[in-house]
């Protein structure tokens, strides 16, 4: 299957919702705060309403399942579902901290086949389709060949949620197998897992619409996304990213 014209879409759909982020991006706005506490700003909204808008508009047999605006009704069984975080690092994105990402992934048939990262702050796109290969703002890019692990740069997100989800002995494990560990990462920490700039993210816990588009970015790039298992998947609710030389190593650390 050709996946060009859906990976054209996702780019131009995911720049377009971008620059709705930029808008209200460093400016002063009323933050709100979920169920799970996570915040969520009027950005978040206005670019998902946007997306769904763009897909239903171009796609409308398809499925959409958004992390504001839930799953759609209208398309219960499709073989397409697009997939939607319409800004993934929202506590960076109020702070205005530029490393926020739109995300966008298309699932066939239950496999994430089309991913893109977007970051509207840094002017940067990751991006992938299955067969395609994976771009950064238009050129190739691949996962480092970088090893021993003693020299892998680590990056993560929040350290106390290791801890909190039971994963904190496995955590220590890898942060000392390192060289440098780094955080307020987010997605950016796979885009730069992807584009051979740092071989290893993790996270401990991780939604779908987080996932979605990392798999086919990270796999098209020649390395490994998925759990902490080594199954590569999107919906395991933690996620592993890691350049292909040091794949097996990190998986053995993690899973003592």
């Amino acid at each position: 299957m050709d996946l060009s014209l859906f990976l054209d879409f996702a780019r131009q759909t995911a720049w377009e919702a971008g620059r709705l982020t930029l808008a209200t991006f460093q400016t002063s706005h009323d933050t709100e705060y979920k169920a799970d506490d996570s915040p969520v700003t009027i950005a978040d909204r206005a670019a998902e309403e946007f997306i769904r808008r763009r897909i239903e508009a171009t796609f409308p047999d398809h499925a959409i399942l958004g992390e504001e605006f839930g799953g759609s009704a209208s398309a219960s069984g499709a073989s397409h579902r697009w997939i939607i975080d319409p800004i993934d690092g929202t506590k960076s994105f109020i702070c205005g901290v530029p490393i926020y990402a739109v995300l966008l992934a298309l699932e066939i048939e239950g496999e994430a086949a089309v991913g893109i990262a977007h970051f509207p702050a840094l002017d940067e796109m990751v991006s992938a389709a299955t067969g395609l290969g994976c771009s950064r703002n238009g050129r190739a890019c691949r996962v480092s060949q970088k090893a021993p692990l003693s020299r892998a740069i680590l990056a993560h997100a929040d350290t106390s949620a290791f801890a909190r989800q039971g994963k904190g002995e496995a955590w220590d494990r890898l942060r000392q197998a390192t060289y440098y560990n780094a955080g307020w990462c987010d997605a950016y920490g796979y885009a730069l897992v992807a584009t051979g700039r740092i071989e290893v993210m993790l996270d401990p816990i991780m939604n779908i619409w987080d996932c979605a588009p990392l798999l086919p970015i990270l796999r098209e790039a020649g390395g490994y996304f998925g759990d902490w298992q080594g199954n590569e998947r999107i919906d395991a609710g933690e996620a592993l990213a890691t350049n292909a030389v040091l794949r097996d190593e990190v998986l053995r650390l993690l899973a003592k």
